[in-house]
């Protein structure tokens, strides 16, 4: 007994140390590259900024830039509003939609492969290689002529007539102005979801078979499959797609084009820092509700 208590032991001791053999290298990223230019940002954030012949000068001012920010500057509040009302409005759009989307690419069908690679494709071209090449103006302008000529020649899907009909219909008018607005961004949703839908697309096909055959055996539908298998056995990846979300949400929009401006615009690097810490704040607050949540309702099948 004594021997196989010692074995289990150090069995997990092994896997606790594969565990952090695993993030070593994130850990060491962490404290070599990002560590420091955390701390300077703080100091900043505190500070008044001067540049200086060879460099820069601080001058302590405690809690200024941060009061400046939430009481007295313009665009500040407004604009960290929208970010965050954008990002609730969106993500669980993009969940949803990257769910049914990988469902859907992960049955068997002619030309699946091609399926798969055009709903990614608006990932590459959203990418850090593409973005500095000119040809990616051309795409963009596609795109934003498409979107437009869709709206002016009335598009169904974006008129007053899908709206009317949900209404008719007996939904509730919130509900139906959330649908008919997620429509609208229909452009910006697939664009969002092409790293979403590829991870669910991996667990679904990770999902064993043999559960699939048993439902089936015990003459269970399509519908009961779907949410007694297939939806609880995907409940882990919805918490990773929706963390990654939120915080693809936040990477590129009109607060951190705000924080840019300040910093390099008008060179107000102490309010340009001071406007980083409370992004920061409150992304890591949302985070840390959103997973607590969504935690919860997590199924980890063993």
């Amino acid at each position: 007994m004594t021997k196989l208590l010692k074995k289990r032991t150090s069995l997990e001791q092994r896997k606790a140390w594969y565990g952090v053999l695993f993030a070593a290298p994130w850990m060491m990223g962490f404290a070599f590259l990002f560590l420091i230019p955390l701390f300077q940002s703080f100091r900043f954030s505190i500070s008044t900024l001067k540049l200086a012949t060879g460099g820069f000068i601080t001058e302590y001012e405690g809690l200024a830039n941060f009061k400046t920010l939430l009481f007295t500057h313009p665009t500040f509040n407004r604009t960290l509003v929208e970010a965050v009302s954008k990002m609730l409005v969106n993500v669980p759009i993009i969940i949803i939609f990257s769910l049914f989307a990988a469902v859907l690419l992960n049955q068997r069908f002619k030309g699946r492969t091609l399926a798969r690679a055009i709903f990614f494709l608006p990932v590459i071209i959203a990418s850090s290689a593409i973005a500095g090449l000119e040809t990616n103006n051309f795409i963009a302008n596609v795109m934003q002529s498409t979107s437009g000529s869709a709206e002016e020649g009335g598009n169904f899907l974006q008129s007053f007539e899908l709206e009317k009909m949900l209404l008719e219909s007996g939904m509730a008018k919130g509900f139906v102005f959330y649908l008919t607005g997620a429509v609208d961004r229909i452009y910006e949703i697939i664009g969002s979801s092409g790293v979403q839908i590829l991870i669910f697309l991996a667990a679904l096909q990770s999902i064993s078979p043999s559960l699939y055959e048993s439902a089936k055996m015990e003459g269970a539908t399509g519908y009961e499959i779907f949410w007694k298998i297939t939806f609880p056995m995907m409940t882990p990846l919805i918490l990773t797609n929706t963390i990654y979300s939120v915080i693809d949400s936040f990477n590129n929009n009109s607060m951190s084009g705000l924080i840019s401006k300040t910093a390099f615009a008008q060179f107000e690097f102490g309010q340009s820092a001071a406007m980083s810490w409370i992004y920061f704040s409150i992304i890591s607050l949302l985070l840390l509700i959103i997973g607590w949540v969504i935690s919860k309702r997590v199924f980890y099948y063993d």
